[in-house]
Formats: C-alpha cells, structure tokens, sequence
C-alpha cells in the first residue's frame, strides 16, 4: 500500500484495508491509532470483517505443483538456494490470499452501493406544541403581606425574583428559597441574596417542578443554607404559581 493513503484515504477504505491485513508502514500505524481511539472505526473494520469472512472462508486452499519450483529456479539461473525458494512459497501464498480477499471487498462495495441506492426514509411530520406560559407567585406570609414576586420563564428556564417588602437577615442565617410540587417534597433552589431583584437559570430537573399549582416558599436557614436538604427553618413567606 501507498502512504500517500495515511493523508488521502478515507476512513472507510482504511478500515476495509485493515481489516483485510493489507496495510503496511505509515497506513497500518495510521489504522492501529483508529482502532485504538476511534469507536466508529472500530465498527467500520468489524463491519468489514463481518463481510469478507465468508468469502475468505470460500477459496479452497491449492498447493503449486511441485514442478513449478523447479521452473522458478531455472529461470533465476540455479542461483536461487533453499530460503530464497521458502522465501518465494511465503509471498506466492500472500498474494493469493491478497487476490481472494480483494475480490470479497470488491463484492462488499457492490453490497454498499446497492444499499445507498435505497430512497430515504419519510421523514415524520413535526408535531407543534404552543410554548409553556410565564407563571406568577406572590409570596407572603400569615398577614398575606407580600413580600417576594416570583416570575418564572419556563421557555429560558429562568426565575426572576423581586423582593417589594421587607425580609430581615443577620450574618448568622441566610433565606432559601424553595419549590414544593403539589403532593411532593420541598425542593432547593438555592439562597436568596440581600438584594431587592435576583434572576436565577434552573436546571432542566428543577425547572420540571415549577409547574402551574407548585408552591414557592422562603424559610430561614443557617448561613449558606439548610444542611439536611429540607427546610430547617420558620417559612417566612409563600405562595402558588398560577397563569400570569
């Protein structure tokens, strides 16, 4: 084989090549790296064994006359000794086993061919859905005070808080804010900063739960947030989503 091919050669030829036991020099490096780090080219030369398996298996093993030794080494003058004979058996046996598996990956593409031909597969009409609608929660405690608006934005994923009323803190604790699906258990979204706006990007687990009837609560938590994974806490305020 050519090391032209290391550069040029497609994938698909190479893996054929590799699996036929013909490469040698820069090629066969070049296959041995793919088989290596490269599961499509794995299954490529798999594909290609798979195929040329039975054809191989169909070529009868013949043995040359034993005249035609002594043809070779008339004709090399007398000068041919016993390895140079063994030598010559060796590539006679190579190059015909190399001519029986060319003919099997030539009948392989001719298979490859005819199945590209096929027409491709419909493709299946797409189904429209209408975007999920921006949901509010107002937050507020026993005295129905508001004191936190929560929109959520199901399309960016995003939650968008607003704090109109008062919520007091220390160094000491810190506000955590979660999501109870209707009939499920408190979910965290994190801890709230001192600020009077907060935008916080959900991850698609989280974002599953803010759904139309989920409640969203604010508890008071040690500083950095309750350590059981559960509100600890007095709930300071809370509230359902619904439509906005």
């Amino acid at each position: 084989m050519s090391d032209d091919h290391t550069t040029s050669g497609a994938p698909n030829e190479l893996a054929g090549e590799y699996a036929l036991g013909v490469l040698t020099g820069g090629d066969l490096e070049r296959a041995r790296e793919l088989a290596k780090s490269d599961p499509q080219f794995r299954v490529e030369v798999a594909r290609w064994s798979g195929c040329l398996a039975p054809l191989l298996d169909s070529v009868p093993p013949a043995d040359p006359p034993a005249a035609a030794w002594d043809r070779i080494e008339r004709r090399l003058g007398g000068q041919a000794n016993g390895n140079n004979v063994i030598q010559l058996r060796r590539r006679v046996y190579q190059w015909r086993g190399i001519a029986a598996a060319m003919s099997g990956l030539a009948a392989c593409l001719a298979l490859v061919l005819v199945a590209d031909i096929r027409p491709p597969a419909p493709v299946p009409a797409q189904i429209e859905q209408s975007p999920a609608q921006p949901l509010v929660a107002m937050l507020g405690d026993q005295q129905t005070k508001v004191k936190v608006v929560a929109s959520w934005d199901p399309a960016a994923r995003q939650l968008v808080l607003a704090v109109p009323g008062e919520m007091p803190s220390d160094a000491q604790h810190s506000h955590e804010l979660w999501v109870i699906p209707a009939g499920g258990k408190p979910r965290s979204l994190g801890t709230m900063s001192a600020g009077k706006q907060m935008h916080m990007r959900l991850a698609d687990a989280l974002a599953q739960l803010l759904r139309q009837g989920a409640t969203i609560a604010v508890s008071v938590e040690p500083r950095g947030g309750s350590p059981t994974g559960a509100p600890t806490g007095p709930v300071v305020a809370s509230g359902v989503l619904s439509q906005a």
